[in-house]
């Protein structure tokens, strides 16, 4: 191993020594205690710590680092103390997330660290939208995002490293090449001589390094660095090292050839500095015994103190609170301001607009939305206004995109992500389900991401554009979720949702956007999340519903003035308004509970649940649901005229009142 001080003095190497042994030393005496039962489980980075070291040496402190579960030395070599540290692998209260998640599974704005989760690739996307923020923003950083050889098969390194192309953002892929993903070894993970090659096939540049050199780890990310922060654009860093120990200790290494182990412990990244700062009289013999005393010595302290702190006391409130960043709806709002009669689809633009106008920091992302508007034309004129850094045309890559949000969200930035039909969020599903939902209550940090999803049928648009979602997300604490049926609502919703520092889910219907109309006031009147609206008064029953079954409920009750129906629209789903269902229901003594989604585990069964538990002494008759068909929808107009619930709507009326 060659290593080439260049421009670093003898004491610039002594503490990238004293740096590379903290977690060197940190990490043995994990292992010592994983033994003795006094931590759970543990994921070792012994061997490969001068890629973590190193490149974070090579980073200035107010750029974002975006390492794995194996980067110790990123966290120690940022200076976070190590008793914090031990209180998050122990699960103590004073870690980063409360005893709720695990080893480096958190993130700390304080130290510009944006952690993982267990899926491997979203961080990647992370780190797009932390650089486009900083680009955006004219801030000359740079952004370093670590993933390791086996997930770079995933669809999320393909999506982050073209977008990152594409929008020439400032983002150092890091590629830790450490032979095996759990057991299985490079040759079954890719079929290419190097990982570094791909880098061709997205127009960026490619590098391969020795990762266990840590001089070389310095040298080539500070070089890197220098040159994207003036020239931004992404770099693909292949860092060549070997994982001395299990994926996690109880996987252990039988696989692994013993003489690939012996050939890789002769490159062990310690021992080989070492050796070279002896020979070049950067420090003494005597001294190491002295430096390695002094670090074992903060290591034993910590530990003991953090191992003696109470353990958390669990506490449904708390939990439940910390599911959501705290938001005070705005109290002030217009009492009266002029309205102008728009459709549905023209309320939705008119909230968007009035957004971007009032939040700077707002950007705009979805395939064609720039120029061409939009596949529904909602953002029309929107570039020629706002421009195209904030109204930004995306690759196809739902995931890519919902991840670049939340990084935008992270780095100071309002996102909004539209989907072109919802349908297509399956693609997006991991980032929003795992990343957006579950930050706040990981590590307190607010993402501050709207996803747009235009939804429904009566278009016949068939089974892949005209899907009803919207309870693949109300079951997922952590996002907030509404479906406006009204003009007013869609435009009052929007503005709310992005007002919201949490991730909301809005659902717009798309038979709606040219066929509802109505007023909606000119300024920018919020519509508070989680409350519903009665659309009309009724004593016989109560249809609770939401989006477009508002308006057959309407429809039908039009049809039959003979009867007192009382309408409740939703609005928001995810928190909905029990208060308001429940009232209505006591009052009316019946309860149909409608929605275009399939009868089985739509929202609805939530609603009727809720109300059987909680109203049941008031109910006159048994609570009744319409829904569509469980098939997937059609595309003939018979067909999905079949399928849908208001087909059932007249027999499941009658049903309720003749009980």
């Amino acid at each position: 191993m060659i290593f080439d001080r260049k421009s670093l003095n003898n004491e610039n190497l002594t503490f990238f020594y004293k740096k590379l042994l903290l977690p060197r030393l940190i990490e043995e005496k994990m292992l010592i205690l994983l033994r003795q039962g006094r931590i759970g489980k543990w994921f070792s980075g012994i061997g490969q710590e001068a890629i973590a070291v190193g490149s974070t040496l090579a980073m200035q402190s107010d750029e974002y680092i975006l390492p794995m579960h194996r980067n110790l030395g990123v966290f120690t070599t940022r200076d976070i103390p190590l008793s914090r540290l031990m209180a998050q692998w122990q699960g103590k209260p004073s870690g980063f997330t409360k005893g709720r998640d695990r080893s480096f599974h958190f993130g700390t704005q304080e130290y510009k660290i944006i952690g993982m989760i267990s899926h491997l690739g979203p961080q990647l996307a992370l780190a797009d939208g932390i650089a486009l923020a900083d680009v955006l923003a004219e801030r000359k950083r740079s952004t370093l995002v670590f993933t390791g050889e086996g997930a770079t098969s995933e669809g999320d390194f393909h999506e982050a490293l073209n977008i990152a192309s594409v929008w020439k953002l400032p983002v150092i892929f890091l590629i830790e090449n450490n032979g095996y993903g759990l057991s299985t070894p490079v040759n079954e993970q890719y079929n290419c001589l190097k990982l570094v090659d791909k880098a061709v096939g997205y127009g960026i540049e490619g590098r391969r390094i020795d990762g266990n050199n840590i001089l070389e780890v310095y040298h080539t990310i500070k070089e890197i660095n220098e040159s994207i922060r003036e020239n931004p654009r992404p770099v693909l860093l292949e860092c060549m090292t070997f994982r001395m120990r299990g994926h996690e200790e109880a996987s252990g290494t039988k696989y692994v050839p013993k003489n690939l182990f012996e050939w890789w412990a002769g490159k062990d990244p310690v021992a080989n500095f070492e050796k070279y700062l002896l020979d070049e009289g950067v420090i003494r013999p005597e001294w190491i015994p002295v430096f390695k005393k002094e670090i074992t010595t903060l290591i034993e302290t910590e530990f003991e103190k953090v191992y003696n702190e109470a353990d958390i006391v669990p506490d449904i409130a708390t939990e439940i609170r910390d599911m959501y960043q705290p938001y005070q709806f705005p109290v002030s709002q217009p009492a009266v301001t002029p309205a102008t009669h728009k459709r549905y689809i023209d309320a939705i633009s008119d909230g968007l607009r009035q957004a971007m106008r009032k939040h700077p920091n707002l950007v705009i992302m979805g395939q064609d939305i720039a120029e061409y508007g939009g596949a529904f034309k909602i953002t029309q004129g929107f570039v020629e206004e706002f421009g195209k850094p904030r109204v930004r045309n995306t690759p196809i890559c739902e995931s890519g995109i919902v991840g670049t949000g939340m990084g935008l969200a992270l780095n100071g930035y309002k996102a909004i992500v539209e989907m072109q039909f919802a349908d297509f969020v399956t693609c997006g599903f991991n980032q929003i389900i795992n990343n957006l939902a579950k930050t706040h209550y990981r590590w307190a940090q607010a993402v501050d991401v709207v996803v747009r999803m235009p939804t429904g049928a009566g278009t016949g648009a068939g089974p892949f554009h005209s899907q009803s979602n919207e309870a693949w997300f109300t079951k997922t604490p952590g996002l907030k979720v509404v479906y406006p049926a009204f003009p007013a609502d869609a435009k009052g919703l929007l503005l709310a949702a992005i007002d919201d520092p949490n991730p909301v889910i809005y659902f717009e219907h798309k038979y709606m956007y040219r066929s509802i109309s109505g007023d909606v006031p000119d300024h920018d009147v919020l519509i508070e999340i989680g409350k519903a609206n009665v659309v009309k008064q009724g004593i016989q029953a109560s249809i609770i519903t939401f989006g477009l079954g508002v308006h057959w409920a309407l429809e039908y009750a039009e049809k039959h003035p003979e009867l007192s129906l009382e309408i409740i629209d939703l609005r928001s789903l995810l928190p909905w308004d029990h208060e308001a269902v429940e009232e209505s229901v006591k009052k009316t003594g019946r309860a149909l509970v409608l929605h275009e989604d399939t009868l089985t585990s739509g929202f609805g069964a939530e609603i009727a649940a809720h109300i059987a538990e909680h109203c049941f002494k008031y109910l006159d008759a048994p609570v009744m649901r319409c829904g569509s068909l469980d098939t997937a929808i059609p595309m003939n107009k018979d067909l999905e005229d079949q399928f849908l619930a208001k087909a059932r709507l007249d027999e499941t009326v009658g049903k309720l009142l003749a009980y």
